[in-house]
């Protein structure tokens, strides 16, 4: 008979398929605390413009329903005057909107910007490499 030997080592290696290695970063990322930099990039960049689009269209929208207050009052409810001067106010915050939008998106550019451009040079300084 023959004996069989039991200390026989094995090793076997089976690379990480792109679903693990994706799963793998993300762990990796959730304790590290870091962003990375093309993410952090992308939120800023979003930060920038959408803080300028939700307050203008904030106060767009707002006027517009003042606006329509006004007409209500004005054509169901037969009060010329007051429908008129609500109106009149409506008007005010619809025509303020895109000023409104220019200012804060000059804000937010003043604000994040530097990083911004910190950020997306070291980006394109790593491509190059």
């Amino acid at each position: 008979m023959e004996e069989q030997n039991d200390d026989k080592f094995e090793y076997s290696y089976r690379a990480l398929n792109e679903e693990e290695r994706h799963k793998v970063e993300s762990i990796r990322r959730f304790y590290g605390g870091q962003e990375e930099k093309f993410t952090r990039l992308k939120r800023l960049n979003a930060r920038v413009r959408n803080v300028a689009a939700v307050s203008a269209l904030s106060m767009g929208i707002f006027g517009c329903l003042v606006f329509g207050l006004g007409m209500s009052m004005i054509l169901a409810w037969d009060l010329m005057a007051a429908g008129i001067a609500v109106a009149a106010a409506g008007i005010l915050p619809m025509l303020l909107a895109n000023p409104v939008y220019n200012a804060v998106l000059k804000r937010n550019k003043k604000k994040y910007g530097d990083e911004i451009l910190r950020l997306s040079g070291e980006l394109l300084e790593n491509g190059k490499s």
